[in-house]
């Protein structure tokens, strides 16, 4: 939603409207700007985003490798970077347009960045540590907390000599300082008040529910990384290698916090293969630790295409998708689109017409009429949902005006035997039901059932 005010108004726009006019909620500004630019250049193209994505996750994989690389050897850096593929829940996020895995990226850049500036040290170096960090931080909120790690990286190079790595770690945080500030000063309320959002809401939520750690460690993640990990430790210290240190923090910040929630620690699974690259080296053998890394690889794969992909697929949000591209199948020019109210979940039915725009080339209007307002009720403010109801999810749409000349209306609800409002009804006779998309998993509450139709 918030990618497609630049592709309407232009970069000028979102950099002073962000936050203000285009709702932020808790989101930082860096990548849907970068998913703007996208549509901007590319049209408003799912297959760029996805393409882009892939290219994020990829990227990943190489700066895993070039810090194991760095730090210990290439054959830790390769080990680590096949060993990212080991985990199913991270190969399920690249496809989707959220933050999650920019956020990912940037993350990791910023620790290469960092031991890089620290260790070899240059005013170019230190110039791009510095803007490493700041795009981290532009990308996601958790990022902030785990980028305490680069004070453990400086600690870790004190064998350099303590004036020598106190000179370029303070070149880093002076650039820092400076690249933040600038965005600080321009968006001071808007960051103000979506950190006391997060205080009073995502904090207390973290409480409400989570994933239990046997499944993000021994099935999210495959066991063979999980295993490696924990033996990484024995081995770290055993050796008293100081380094460890830099891959070790993020998990054992997460471990602390008691981070519950496998998406919060999507950020530093580039880490958890560095450490299970690193307790590998337990095996000497390394044809042994070849196809143990390969095995973790091919069986994540084979979970995600078994597994995960018939399942998206048997979702209703599949529904919407599959909508989009029959609208741009049959041409159908301006759609009205009506979206009834929930009667299955409290979350806002609304969200589902950004998703549909995104799947259909063709020009969405949207309009409320008498009977299909939706309002938030007595919605529980610390649910996760709350976000749908608080943000404007149609605010982009043009004004919906006299749309009595649109030759086709999608209608979108949450069950098949869902009355229509009077309105509806009768701004739909004289057409005629052309496709209807209603596949259910039944497993959430929220479902979005499609129809189509066109004057006959």
């Amino acid at each position: 939603m918030q990618a497609k005010y630049i592709e309407i108004h232009g970069n000028g726009y979102f950099l002073v409207a962000w936050g203000n006019d285009i709702p932020a909620w808790t989101d930082m500004p860096l990548p849907p700007f970068i998913y703007g630019l996208i549509f901007q250049v590319f049209g408003e193209s799912r297959l760029a985003i996805q393409i882009f994505t892939s290219l994020l996750f990829s990227a990943t994989v190489v700066l895993t490798y070039l810090i194991g690389k760095t730090l210990w050897s290439r054959d830790l850096g390769l080990f680590a970077g096949i060993l990212l593929l080991g985990m199913p829940y991270l190969l399920a996020q690249v496809p989707l347009m959220m933050v999650d895995v920019a956020a990912m990226f940037f993350l990791t850049l910023a620790v290469l960045a960092t031991i890089a500036a620290v260790a070899r040290g240059g005013p170019l170096l230190c110039m791009l540590a510095a803007v490493a960090i700041t795009l981290a931080m532009l990308a996601k909120y958790s990022n902030w907390l785990m980028l305490s790690v680069v004070p453990v990286i400086v600690l870790a190079h004190a064998r350099l000599g303590w004036k020598v790595v106190f000179t370029r770690a303070t070149a880093v945080a002076a650039g820092v300082l400076v690249l933040m500030g600038i965005f600080l000063y321009a968006k001071f309320d808007v960051v103000a008040g979506q950190i006391s959002l997060l205080r009073s809401f995502q904090v207390p939520a973290l409480g409400r529910w989570g994933e239990s750690l046997l499944s993000t460690f021994f099935f999210q993640s495959h066991p063979f990384i999980t295993i490696a990990a924990v033996i990484s430790a024995y081995l770290a210290v055993k050796k008293k290698d100081i380094k460890y240190a830099i891959i070790g923090w993020m998990l054992l910040v997460v471990m602390v916090l008691e981070l519950q929630r496998v998406r919060y620690m999507l950020v530093v699974l580039p880490m958890l293969a560095l450490m299970a690259a690193y307790g590998l080296e337990i095996i000497k053998r390394i044809e042994y630790r070849k196809f143990i890394a390969a095995n973790a690889a091919v069986t994540a794969v084979l979970v995600v295409a078994v597994g995960y992909l018939p399942f998206f697929q048997s979702m209703s949000a599949n529904n919407i998708k599959q909508a989009g591209e029959y609208l741009d199948l049959i041409r159908a020019g301006t759609t009205e689109v009506h979206v009834l109210p929930h009667t299955t979940s409290s979350v806002n039915p609304e969200i589902a017409v950004p998703m549909l725009d995104l799947f259909t080339e063709q020009q969405i209007v949207y309009r409320t009429d008498a009977g299909t307002a939706h309002t938030a009720q007595t919605i529980d403010e610390r649910l996760p949902w709350r976000w749908t109801w608080e943000v404007a999810s149609t605010g982009y749409l043009p004004p919906a005006g006299n749309t009595g000349e649109a030759q086709t209306v999608v209608v979108i609800q949450s069950e098949a035997d869902q009355p229509l409002p009077d309105l509806l009804a009768e701004r739909i006779d004289g057409f005629h039901l052309q496709r209807e998309f209603a596949a259910t998993s039944r497993v959430f509450r929220f479902r979005t059932i499609v129809r189509i139709y066109q004057r006959a």
